[in-house]
């Protein structure tokens, strides 16, 4: 007797429940200004801590792929929910030691969110081959927003047990939230497809409906142009995310509470755009939505650059981070359009690694630029400029050829037809 296929639907539920606990690091810099006053620790030193959790995010991802392919998707993601919690919980133990808290939450916690990460990423491409663009924006909507109810809630309790207690509650319920989730997650079965939907034959993989083995990826020069596409698009954003509450203070002059808000409602623009952007692509094309959000963006940190008002800056961040979740959003789609799905656990993984560069680079980028100038001006501008050297590089970016398409004539029609440039 064949076993039940379960509904894709509840496992999707799952996946967005699982991206939601551990987006709640977005919610990083309602901590930073607790911790320097508690501890006397510089801007740097703080963020520090956010930077190596992405980085570890980045490069746990690539492991957990691999991981994925032999063992699937659960144990990668129970291991995933255990290291996050204990990470969490542990750094509300160190007793003001900061190289505890870069081990615990930093290194700990950020491989947690990197196995974790990749779980319903690639899982859900699985299930849903006939809605990629946006199932992928819903599997990652819940981690670009988990920040909107973790920001308040981390506020309020820090006023009433401490920092240190703080990390401890939400430790413990992050890590009951990630292995809840993960005992659902599971591959469909061998050959599934979706009731009534029948893929394309040419190009509903990959280039020409070849799926890229990880090293066959990597001997392309896309491979490198989209790891550098995430790169530049993640750096602006992250940038952002890790100072929003205390640059919101300093420019606009509001309180604690406040700035804490503008974490909340910044995140619901990061899970809007993973969904919004990654949906558009399906219509328009991965590329040209990559082009519109580095445009955007290189304009929203030019006016940034003059704003003081708490209203401008709420909209200007806002719409950076529409952004910035769009390219998480989008990314895998893209990644699987030009490489196929068989294999994107370890393609996209690895792609991963950008996001955890960006992560340390982003956030020290402004701090530096900040502690050296003493405003936050420059650093826009220098942003800005970043931003349009990555329109410049999507522009050029075009669908690879598999090994069997470079050996077929260019004469040949059918060659020409498998690689529309998206």
């Amino acid at each position: 007797m064949r076993n039940k296929v379960p509904d894709r639907r509840l496992i999707a539920v799952a996946g967005i429940l699982m991206q939601a606990a551990m987006g709640a690091v977005y919610a990083w810099s309602v901590f930073r200004l607790p911790l320097m006053r508690s501890y006397g620790w510089t801007v740097s030193q703080v963020t520090m801590v956010f930077e190596l959790a992405i980085f570890m995010l980045g490069v746990s991802a690539f492991a957990g792929g691999l991981w994925i392919k032999r063992s699937g998707p659960r144990p990668v993601a129970i291991a995933g929910g255990l290291c996050y919690g204990l990470g969490v919980v542990l750094a509300g133990r160190t007793g003001g030691h900061l190289a505890l808290l870069y081990l615990t939450y930093g290194v700990l916690g950020g491989i947690g969110l990197g196995l974790g990460y990749i779980v319903p990423v690639t899982t859900l491409l699985r299930w849903f081959p006939d809605r990629r663009g946006m199932i992928t924006g819903l599997a990652v909507a819940g981690f670009g927003s988990g920040a909107l109810v973790t920001a308040p809630v981390a506020q309020a309790l820090i006023s009433r047990i401490g920092v240190a207690d703080t990390f401890t509650v939400l430790g413990v319920l992050y890590l009951a939230m990630v292995c809840g989730s993960a005992a659902l997650m599971r591959n469909p079965p061998e050959g599934y497809s979706p009731a009534g939907w029948k893929p394309l034959s040419e190009g509903s993989q990959g280039s020409g409906g070849k799926d890229f083995a990880l090293g066959e990826a990597l001997r392309t020069w896309q491979w490198y142009a989209l790891w550098a596409i995430l790169f530049l698009n993640t750096l602006a954003g992250i940038a952002l995310i890790s100072q929003a509450s205390p640059l919101a203070q300093e420019l606009t002059h509001v309180s604690a509470a406040a700035a804490a808000g503008l974490v909340g409602i910044i995140s619901i623009a990061n899970g809007a755009g993973r969904f919004l952007w990654s949906w558009a692509s399906d219509f328009i094309g991965r590329r040209r939505v990559f082009i519109i959000m580095f445009i955007l963006q290189a304009i929203a940190f030019a006016l940034l650059a003059r704003t003081h008002s708490f209203a401008g800056l709420t909209v200007l961040a806002f719409a950076v981070l529409l952004c910035y979740g769009g390219g998480f959003g989008t990314m895998p789609a893209l990644t699987a359009d030009y490489f196929g799905t068989r294999n994107v656990g370890s393609v996209y993984g690895l792609m991963l690694t950008a996001w955890g560069c960006a992560g340390l680079v982003g956030p020290a980028l402004i701090a530096f630029v900040r502690e050296a100038t003493g405003c936050y001006t420059w650093a826009f501008v220098l942003t800005s400029g970043i931003l349009v050297a990555g329109a410049a590089l999507t522009l050029a970016i075009r669908r690879p050829r598999s090994e069997e398409q470079e050996a077929t004539p260019a004469g040949n029609p059918s060659a020409r037809l498998a690689m529309p440039l998206r």
